[in-house]
């Protein structure tokens, strides 16, 4: 087929066209895929086999260096299987395209050869005399119609040909020019993608290449979506997605991997295997998009990525949970979803909500991470296979003074946020391999306004047992709002943790003292003066209330709010930490292997 040297497919003719053998175009797709699932392959091989073995079996030095030049190893295969996926569809979506427009060109030709007109080299189309005239009722003079490759450019001339061939003819001859003009634009646009597939010389896999390849995928994704996009089901439910993956063949299935890993890594309802594997994959993308741009949300973003990056990379000691990437993105404020476990084949499975100034950071994928992963350790310890995820899937809302006010915590934030976990915890349930899972939904902070959210919007599919810590309230006023039963709603509250007092926001003195001094210590302060009865919190009733009445279980106390000097919010982020609140993390891991029963209880308040 034609170059780009003359404009776009010049030189096609429906000669050409109809010539060309998408077959072959097919079969180099598929060596490139062969390539591509090689390359796949031996990533896992140095992943899973090589590199464990060597952490396991040997010491010292050579083995630092070893371990770093598999690293890149693996680096360079994953890049292989990436620009080879590319390729692989980039060929079989032209192919798709040409083999379209031959069927259009096919049909006009058919539609001539039936009606006896020629067509021509050129694709003009000539026609026989045909009707009768007006004044001597002879057959009207036959001709040739030319055709118009985009006839929507063209005004009608409002002049009707008298020879009823003449407007079939100039159909065909449109029909034929649209055909080969389409395949021309295809074939350009293509070749140039083609031309851009290709790495730099040298056995090393740099940012900047990864930046060039996150630009390959975007330009392959833009030409590829009559052939690949459409069919992803993004408005289905989790179960009609898990339907729709089972059904596709094995290269539809690689083809998806390779060019929208942002979009299957991110589909409620597919695998875990499957999603972890897209979301690797994006995540260079993505690290290899955010590298060329300069500004400070990038850079945060980006320092995040390559953390988790690390932290994927890293082999899990014995003993250790694995990690399953169930989500990311760069849009809003970023999103992560990571599992720490298999979610698909553990019996139990906690998915954890972060709250206020949430986001994308380094922070987050150093400390909420690890809430995630030390939950899964100690939930594991009591037999049956447990997961634990942490759950960046909304936007939670960004206070500028640290913990500061909840002004900012709009309703907006939790419903959103609330729709999301929802179709999150139905794909896991929807997968999972355990006739009938135990789930537990945990909300931290405004993390539990959020879960809240989400019981009111038809409650949680496939959750069990619900868990709130550090909460200003949850958005109803009783346990048994929930959907769960109010045994199976559990209540961490330290009594430092000035956010589980925060009284409502429609008290006047807390009003006044959010206006006056700011953040939740003021809040704290006035807001005794008038909730005496301390069970009235920002977004409703205190979920560690005797009225509220769900369970609560003992956490620690937490430092108090004013000490040493300074005035400090740790008792609010001290529940995940099993160094510093042993018990409280053994709590929420009895809850989320189904032993509710066994927690050590303290009274509501």
């Amino acid at each position: 087929m034609s170059g780009p040297g003359g404009g776009a497919g010049s030189a096609l003719t429906w000669a050409a066209l109809r010539e060309v053998r998408c077959a072959e175009l097919e079969e180099a797709a598929d060596g490139w895929g062969r390539v591509s699932n090689r390359a796949d392959a031996a990533r896992d091989r140095i992943e899973g086999q090589l590199l464990p073995g060597l952490r396991d079996t040997q010491k010292g030095e050579a083995v630092g260096a070893a371990v770093g030049r598999l690293r890149r190893l693996g680096m360079n295969f994953q890049y292989i299987y990436t620009e080879c996926g590319l390729l692989r569809t980039t060929l079989n979506s032209l192919a798709h395209e040409i083999k379209t427009q031959q069927r259009v060109l096919q049909g006009a030709l058919d539609d001539a050869a039936a009606l006896k007109f020629t067509v021509h080299a050129d694709g003009s189309v000539t026609y026989p005399a045909a009707g009768e005239g007006l004044v001597d009722g002879k057959p009207l003079a036959g001709g040739t119609a030319s055709g118009i490759p985009n006839p929507g450019m063209v005004t009608p001339s409002g002049l009707v040909a008298p020879n009823p061939n003449a407007g079939k003819a100039q159909d065909i001859a449109d029909r034929v020019a649209q055909a080969v003009r389409t395949a021309a634009d295809a074939d350009w646009r293509y070749t140039r993608i083609l031309r851009s597939l290709k790495a730099q010389e040298g056995l090393d896999v740099p940012a900047a290449t990864w930046t060039d390849a996150a630009a390959d995928a975007a330009a392959v994704r833009q030409a590829a979506g009559s052939y690949l996009k459409d069919a992803i089901p993004h408005d289905a439910s989790p179960a009609e997605r898990k339907k729709w993956w089972a059904g596709l063949t094995d290269e539809q299935r690689e083809e998806y991997l390779a060019v929208y890993p942002d979009r299957i890594g991110n589909l409620d309802g597919l695998p875990a295997l499957v999603r972890d594997a897209a979301n690797r994959d994006n995540l260079q993308l993505l690290m290899g998009k955010l590298e060329g741009r300069g500004d400070e949300d990038s850079a945060t973003k980006l320092a995040a990525l390559r953390e988790i990056d690390r932290q994927l990379r890293t082999v899990p000691k014995v003993g250790e949970p694995p990690m399953y990437l169930l989500g990311i993105g760069d849009q809003g404020n970023g999103r992560a979803i990571v599992s720490y476990g298999n979610p698909d084949t553990a019996r139990n499975v906690a998915a954890y909500v972060p709250g206020l100034n949430t986001s994308l950071d380094e922070e987050f994928a150093v400390g909420d991470l690890k809430r995630a992963r030390d939950l899964s350790i100690a939930a594991n310890q009591y037999g049956e296979p447990a997961a634990a995820i942490t759950w960046l899937g909304y936007d939670a809302p960004q206070s500028p003074d640290g913990l500061g006010t909840l002004s900012v915590a709009a309703g907006g934030s939790a419903d959103e946020g609330g729709q999301a976990f929802r179709e999150f915890m139905n794909g896991m349930e929807t997968v999972n391999e355990n006739k009938d899972p135990h789930m537990t939904a945990i909300g931290h902070s405004y993390g539990s306004r959020t879960v809240g959210a989400a019981t009111q919007q038809g409650g949680i599919p496939g959750v069990d047992d619900i868990v709130f810590v550090g909460s200003p309230g949850v958005g109803v006023d009783s346990a048994d709002d929930l959907g769960v039963g109010r045994d199976h709603v559990f209540v961490g509250a330290a009594a430092n943790d000035v956010v589980t007092k925060l009284p409502s926001k429609g008290e006047s003195a807390v009003g006044a003292a959010e206006m006056l001094f700011g953040g939740p210590a003021a809040a704290y302060v006035f807001g005794d003066l008038v909730d005496r009865n301390d069970d009235d919190l920002w977004f409703g009733k205190d979920p560690a209330s005797e009225a509220f009445g769900a369970r609560r279980f003992e956490v620690g106390d937490g430092p108090p709010l004013v000490g040493k000097g300074k005035i400090t919010v740790d008792a609010h982020s001290e529940y995940f930490d099993p160094e510093i609140d042993r018990t409280s993390v053994e709590n929420m891991a009895l809850i989320a292997a189904g032993r509710g029963h066994m927690i050590q209880r303290e009274e509501p308040r």
